[in-house]
């Protein structure tokens, strides 16, 4: 007798799903084996099909003299450790693939020390947008901040087991603005505005030992930080502090009246030129973003750059379909979860990079 399949989803975007069952009973005499299945994948979710084709189509120019700097379509990796396992990818988007360009999203996943002392990082980066070296940038990003902490991992694991979060954060913060600094002094050296040889750079810190459930995120730049827990999402991107509303007198705002006692009644909003003896500003930079938090079991933890946080929060049906694939059943397979965190959203076509934590 052929076995009988639990009911799965049906939509005209689906594409064949895994046939490895979760579940699986020997056939006896009292009736057929029942086997639990994976939901389908999706190529699409929202209103329609997007713009762009689904797979790759040309690939970026290629400099004989300079191969090293080619960039991979697609990057994918996984481990276990611990009471957590790790599902990461970096994918090039539909418009870079459209226009053979090189993916401007690094990933660096790496583990430093060895058993229960071993800390696992997860460093992503975005190069900035319309620059010939932002895929360059991004990959040094990654590697400048995986140097670093890979020389403090054995201080920065013990923080973690012992929670001294206020040491976590400010060592954290000094080796991201030495990272982003080596960012500055190479774009001096290749003749660039600072601007024009940066990178967002999203990092994600796991202790190996079992007995320690805290997870650390740091960084600088947009992107998204998500937890999945209960069956609903959470967004725990860290907040930063920011002015806002009409300056007031003595905080934002100049003095009602100068020095000699003439009174000041009216900002003509005519800014002064900078001296010629005094350099440029510096470019506003991205604050520093930081959160600790302790997993539950069940729980996912969701860390990625703009291109996937964008369609997440933007189109609420991505959610709600990474909501079925994840919340039951256990970590996928690392062509799965591929397959899940490239589900296209129409008008979303930038490079998507995620990590994600199932937490045993």
């Amino acid at each position: 007798m052929s076995p009988v399949r639990s009911s799965t989803e049906s939509s005209s975007a689906t594409v064949p799903a895994s046939r490895t069952p979760e579940t699986s009973a020997e056939p006896d005499a009292q009736g057929p084996v029942v086997e639990a299945l994976e939901l389908p994948a999706r190529a699409y979710v929202g209103d329609g099909p997007p713009t762009y084709e689904a797979e790759p189509t040309g690939l970026p120019v290629a400099d004989p003299d300079d191969l090293g700097n080619l960039v991979a379509d697609t990057v994918l990796d996984g481990a276990r450790y611990g009471s957590s396992t790790l599902r990461a990818v970096s994918v090039r988007g539909d418009s870079a693939r459209y226009r053979a360009e090189p993916r401007r999203d690094a990933l660096l996943t790496a583990r430093f020390g060895s058993g229960d002392d071993a800390l696992v990082l997860v460093a992503m980066a975005t190069g900035a947008r319309a620059t010939a070296g932002a895929h360059r940038a991004a990959a040094d990003a990654c590697a400048w901040i995986g140097r670093a902490v890979g020389r403090s991992h054995a201080r920065l694991a013990q923080d973690i087991r012992a929670a001294r979060r206020g040491d976590l954060k400010s060592g954290l913060h000094r080796l991201t603005d030495r990272s982003l600094g080596k960012l500055r002094a190479r774009a001096a050296d290749l003749g660039l505005q600072p601007e024009e040889y940066t990178a967002s750079l999203r990092c994600l810190l796991l202790p190996a030992d079992p007995r320690c459930r805290t997870r650390v995120f740091f960084g600088v730049g947009s992107g998204g930080l998500f937890r999945l827990r209960g069956g609903e999402w959470q967004d725990i991107e860290p907040r930063v502090a920011t002015t806002s509303g009409a300056a007031v007198v003595g905080f934002g705002s100049p003095p009602a009246e100068t020095s000699e006692g003439d009174r000041l009644t009216m900002d003509l909003g005519i800014t002064t030129p900078p001296s010629p003896y005094e350099p440029a500003p510096a470019p506003p930079r991205d604050p520093f973003r930081f959160r600790a938090s302790v997993a539950r079991p069940g729980d996912t933890l969701l860390l990625c750059t703009g291109g996937l946080a964008e369609p997440l929060r933007g189109e609420p049906e991505l959610s709600r379909h990474l909501t079925r694939r994840w919340a039951e059943g256990g970590p996928p397979g690392l062509a799965a979860f591929l397959a899940d965190t490239q589900v296209r959203v129409k008008g979303y076509a930038d490079d998507r990079t995620a990590a994600a934590v199932w937490e045993a």
